[in-house]
């Protein structure tokens, strides 16, 4: 054979594994509102910047008549490329081969771009489309599956992954994108579980659809396992790329640093008249956010999971911030079991990554309840201590309104770690509410007047002007500073640019026992 025939049959064979299963199931799946693996690298990579590595392999596998099969790329493609000029790896299974499913060298390729990202330190992407494990290959395949759980546990911390489901996710498949940092689904045609509809009906009578059971709105409101729910494909690809530009590419590597023409300095009158002058009246938490960051660009992680607490990433002057706020709007802002582990896995991966946190409270309790209890809230509650407690990153605290108990101390209080500590002039910050703590101080004084109603509400009152506000707190170093709230923009800003230069040690331990 000649060079030239050589160089025509590598091109011929390349076109033939960039194909997948057959240009009939590519336009499948486009009928089905899906792109193929290739497309979505496409879209996913800058233009001409993705290089793909192991596209000859082929299965081991010569039972049940697999040897006959020619599986291009064995149901995966694999390789790395530029973001937004940024280096990044991807393994995109291949539904059009054999329904992408996973077997010894499927897995060896995920595995193997894997490791050259925890090498290199750059995120590392997944694109999940697959029927599961491989049956033909039994074993081979299980282990591939032991294979990656293993490296995801060990990348974390160390680089970002993210999980992109656009497809099925079914079985043991569904624990690489749970140890995953983000989790991102598709409306309608993404689905994860562990068992399918089926088995669940032939085992507790259950009946239930493949939507019903794990489809996006389940992950992304119920369930809390996915961070994000797009539209379509397109959309998704969109919202990978602006969660990418807010991290880093490691954990010894910086943010980008974007320039704004947003002030460092802007004062916003808006938000001295943000707080309802009566303490228990809702108001939205977003607007503060969105008046804060630069720009108005706030990134909101887990949008529709346990609303009563928002979490997600913003910049201020340039540089990314985490943001972990009370929404009073929803549950008053209380905590609860969802919303204890929504924040403390948050700051756990801004910790890990070096992102500053910045919390904004107006939180009146743990919420209260049989269920909650029994539930485990104390457990639950414990993480978001802990988490809190445990990060070294620099962390900035403003208190708005109500810091009550318990719920005070675990959304980064002075106590258990937060560098700087601000709060506005209508901050409450006590053991609990005016209300209670005046039925248990006062409830001789009550019961024994001879008009209860009226004395309560004077005892109430008195309590509310002792310790219902920051300058009890403030005196005893608690808090920082009272800061007007038009100035809070400015005041979070200067406090992270003097806390960028934060060193602090903990005791040497191999790692610590968080109450999961």
């Amino acid at each position: 054979m000649s060079q030239k025939e050589k160089l025509e049959s590598l091109k011929s064979m390349k076109a033939a594994i960039a194909l997948g299963g057959g240009q009939d199931k590519i336009e499948k799946r486009h009928a089905e509102g899906k792109f193929s693996a290739r497309e979505r690298i496409d879209m996913l990579f800058d233009e001409g910047s993705f290089v793909e590595i192991d596209a000859f392999i082929e299965s081991r596998c010569f039972d049940f008549g697999m040897q006959k099969k020619k599986l291009a790329g064995d149901g995966v493609v694999s390789g790395y490329g530029t973001v937004n000029g940024r280096k990044v790896f991807v393994a995109s299974q291949d539904f059009t081969v054999i329904g992408g499913s996973l077997g010894e060298m499927h897995a060896k390729k995920i595995t193997k771009v894997m490791d050259m990202a925890l090498k290199m330190g750059a995120p590392f992407i997944a694109i999940n489309d697959s029927g599961g494990a491989r049956i033909e290959e039994g074993l081979d395949a299980l282990s591939g599956y032991g294979d990656i759980f293993y490296r995801n546990t060990l990348a974390s911390g160390v680089i970002p992954q993210i999980s992109v489901i656009m497809g099925p996710c079914a079985g043991g498949a569904v624990y690489s994108p749970a140890i995953t940092d983000f989790i991102f689904m598709v409306e309608s045609t993404s689905q994860m579980f562990i068992t399918g509809p089926q088995v669940i009906k032939s085992v507790t009578g259950e009946d239930v659809s493949v939507e019903k059971l794990g489809g996006a709105d389940v992950h992304t409101a119920v369930s809390g396992v996915a961070h994000f729910k797009s539209a379509g494909e397109e959309e998704c690809i969109e919202d990978i790329k602006r969660l990418l530009s807010f991290l880093p590419d490691n954990n010894v590597s910086d943010t980008i640093y974007y320039g704004t023409a947003d002030s460092a300095n802007r004062i916003i009158e808006s938000l001295n008249d943000v707080i309802p002058e009566e303490s228990n009246k809702p108001y939205d938490m977003y607007g503060i956010i969105e008046e804060i960051v630069d720009d108005g660009d706030f990134m909101e992680i887990h949008g529709a999971f346990a609303q009563n607490i928002i979490i997600g990433f913003g910049r201020l002057n340039g540089k990314s911030v985490g943001i972990v706020a009370n929404q009073p709007k929803v549950m008053a802002g209380s905590l609860d079991m969802n919303a204890a582990d929504k924040a403390a896995r948050f700051v756990r991966f801004c910790d890990a990554f070096n992102i500053p946190l910045v919390s904004l409270t107006d939180v009146p309790a743990f919420l209260p309840g049989v269920a909650q209890e029994h539930n485990g809230i104390i457990r639950h509650g414990a993480k978001l201590l802990y988490s809190f407690s445990e990060a070294t990153v620099p962390k900035i605290n403003v208190i708005l309104r109500k810091a009550y108990g318990g719920a005070y101390i675990a959304m980064n209080s002075k106590t258990i770690g937060a560098d700087m500590v601000f709060a506005w002039p209508s901050a409450e910050i006590a053991v609990m509410g005016p209300d209670g703590a005046a039925n248990i101080i006062f409830k001789k004084d009550i019961t024994a007047s001879e008009n209860p109603s009226e004395t309560r509400k004077e005892k109430i009152a008195e309590y509310r002007d002792k310790f219902s506000n920051p300058y009890v707190a403030a005196a005893r170093g608690y808090i920082d500073d009272v800061i007007e709230p038009a100035q809070t923009r400015t005041k979070i800003i200067m406090a992270l640019e003097m806390l960028n230069t934060k060193r602090e040690n903990r005791p040497s331990k191999k790692h610590g026992n968080i109450p999961l």
